[in-house]
């Protein structure tokens, strides 16, 4: 197999298995004919070898195709929400940044407030990027969401994680999946995360999701709920512009209720 070394030499200790263990555990759902993940050739410490991946335009149909594999990877499922992959028991990774691990829980909202949107507001606040009425909002948006009150019975699904554009990679075959931080999480944070940095064709990615898996009725009005988590991690590290987008994020949040 054709592959390439991704490397750095100031990778955190164990970073590059985090990813191969969450590209494997993703993988494991392709023989349902969950989504395509790149294939881990090897691993170390500082660098992983990965199948090389020849791009080519995206299209319609196969953003549709998409849509339906990736309705099947999230129906594999996971032990809990916050779930590590199957097997792995150390660190995950968003990008360069450690997400927080806390206990695997049967409620998405305690998991999703505690482990994904709170662990950056001190962060992003410290760095200048959430001004005090955007953190109130984003702080008061966690406090609903821990309840529970927005929890809606959905099972934990397998999901990527770090669904943003750039981590899908479209081929002569269809989209392949790339660099995850995968965990047992809701699906829809997977959709809301290709919606908010712009996937080609999201419509036709969420038809094809739907033709095989139907979401919730109001899917689109929740979306903002599911964004919190990558715009506070955005807002903890690339500036205010984030900071002002996880605000208006949480008041749609709180609209909710």
């Amino acid at each position: 197999m054709n592959s390439f070394r991704k490397h750095r030499a100031d990778a955190p200790p164990r970073f590059f298995a985090a990813e191969a263990a969450g590209l494997r555990w993703l993988a494991e759902a392709e023989a349902d004919g969950g989504a395509r993940v790149v294939r881990v050739t090897d691993v170390g410490e500082g660098w992983i070898d990965l199948e090389r991946v020849e791009q080519a335009r995206a299209t319609r149909e196969a953003a549709s195709a998409f849509g339906a594999a990736l309705a099947r990877t999230h129906a594999a499922g996971a032990d809990g929400f916050g779930a590590r992959p199957s097997g792995w028991h150390g660190p995950i990774f968003i990008g360069r940044r450690e997400l927080p691990v806390g206990p695997a829980t049967d409620s998405w909202g305690l998991f999703y407030a505690r482990d994904r949107v709170e662990p950056y507001l001190d962060v992003a606040v410290r760095a200048g990027s959430l001004d005090p009425r955007d953190e109130r909002d984003a702080r008061a948006a966690c406090a609903l969401i821990r309840t529970g009150a927005l929890d809606d019975g959905e099972p934990p699904a397998r999901i990527h994680g770090d669904l943003w554009n750039g981590n899908v990679l479209w081929t002569e075959q269809g989209a392949v999946l790339i660099d995850p931080a995968a965990h047992g999480g809701h699906r829809e944070t997977d959709l809301a995360m290709l919606a908010l940095f712009g996937v080609p064709y999201f419509d036709d990615i969420a038809d094809g999701y739907e033709r095989e898996r139907p979401l919730r009725a109001a899917w689109r009005e929740r979306i903002p709920l599911h964004q919190l988590h990558p715009l506070a991690v955005h807002a903890a590290g690339h500036g205010p512009a984030y900071g002002a987008a996880l605000g208006e994020a949480a008041r749609a949040v709180l609209e909710l209720a």
